[in-house]
């Protein structure tokens, strides 16, 4: 893949956070991550590729090369020694329509659809197969990156 287009799909997937916070409903994250506890919650988001590519160059800024191992059923963006999200400024969409109840609930799909059949176009165009779970998606791009 050319670097003008990863460049311009990834400029895609910030348009589509830019565009979102724009549409702030309310709620009350403050980087809590009760919702980051994936096996409690028994959720796990699911990420696109562009937003996986998103990601892992947070990851990369993080400083890291690869995701911590995590054996407690935590995302592995989760900083293992402070617990807060090392890339929330590159969080992925699901972290940032917050499904999490403590931070005021999922937005409702209807108030985002057009933002989401935005990212899956953009992962077409990267030759994606449709949204993974997040740990999985964010290792594959960050050995992508390499």
């Amino acid at each position: 893949m050319r670097d003008s287009t990863l460049d311009a799909a990834l400029a895609e997937v910030h348009a589509v956070y830019a565009e979102l916070e724009k549409r702030r409903v309310d709620r009350d994250c403050r980087l809590r991550s009760e919702c980051c506890q994936f096996r409690l919650t028994g959720l796990t988001p699911y990420l696109t590729k562009g937003e996986a590519l998103v990601a892992a160059r947070g990851v990369r800024a993080a400083g890291r090369r690869e995701l911590p191992k995590r054996t407690d059923g935590a995302c592995p963006l989760l900083h293992p020694r402070t617990g807060r999200c090392m890339i929330y400024a590159h969080r992925p969409f699901g972290c940032r329509t917050h499904f999490c109840d403590a931070a005021g609930g999922p937005y409702n799909r209807a108030e985002v659809i057009d933002l989401i059949r935005r990212l899956e176009n953009v992962d077409a165009r990267l030759g994606g197969n449709g949204a993974r779970m997040l740990p999985g998606a964010v290792a594959d791009a960050l050995e992508e990156l390499r």
